[in-house]
């Protein structure tokens, strides 16, 4: 089993179990269990479902590819239980939406969610799209702020500017020399750019 997967499939489970709602249990099994995409896509569009259940109908259908769990795989993006925001990046990786890349390019930049967007700037790494390295720079600028206090969301942009590798990224990279904190994992990241030093 997938490593993302179970440690999904663990926490859900620990959450439909903690309800203590009737038949609780039952419904996470035969979501957990179920091959039918139908099934799952009905959870999304159905009031009254837990959203322990919406997650894991979401997580299902992003790794299967089925793009009617793209709108509540953002939302879980930009939630604020990291759990459930590395979940749904996972899955929207897999997913194959187009709109994945312009999602996270904005859920990354958006300053009244920065606490937020970690994990948008991790999936923008992965996903290697256009609008990923423009994201980024966009991004490590406002955290290079004096008492910037989002130094994780920083530091995800400097190594994720390094693996993207874009000659763009050069400038932002430099001025990240001067703070301590991300100077080290520039330099790394600066010498993975062509015609840097």
């Amino acid at each position: 089993m997938d490593e993302e997967l179970r440690a999904l499939t663990e926490r859900l489970r620990a959450e439909a179990a903690a309800t203590g709602a009737p038949g609780a249990r039952k419904v996470y099994d035969r979501l957990a269990a179920t091959g039918d995409l139908d099934e799952l896509a009905a959870v999304l569009t159905e009031p009254g479902h837990p959203l322990w259940a919406r997650e894991l109908a979401a997580f299902r259908l992003g790794v299967a590819g089925d793009r009617r769990a793209f709108e509540s795989l953002v939302l879980l993006l930009n939630h604020r239980d990291p759990p459930r925001c590395a979940a749904a990046a996972h899955a929207l990786a897999r997913l194959g939406d187009p709109r994945t890349a312009r999602a996270a390019a904005t859920l990354a930049t958006n300053e009244l969610r920065v606490a937020y967007a970690l994990h948008p700037v991790r999936l923008l790494v992965e996903l290697r799209a256009p609008e990923s390295v423009p994201a980024l720079i966009t991004t490590l600028e406002r955290r290079l702020r004096p008492h910037d206090p989002y130094r994780r969301v920083a530091l995800a942009c400097v190594e994720g500017l390094g693996t993207l590798g874009d000659e763009r990224a050069g400038p932002v990279l430099n001025d990240a020399l001067a703070h301590p904190v991300l100077a080290e994992a520039a330099v790394r990241a600066l010498a993975r750019i062509p015609g840097q030093r």
